[in-house]
């Protein structure tokens, strides 16, 4: 199963980081907008 795992990370390696880029750009979106109500 480590083996299975393993492969599939190694075949979807450029998903996977396009995926976590993603969600970081999805976290500091919402981190900006929830700070601006403060700055107004």
């Amino acid at each position: 199963m480590a083996k299975e795992i393993k492969d599939v990370i190694v075949r979807s390696r450029d998903t996977i980081l396009a995926d976590a880029l993603g969600v970081i750009a999805l976290m500091i979106m919402l981190y900006v907008g929830l700070s601006l109500p403060g700055l107004i």
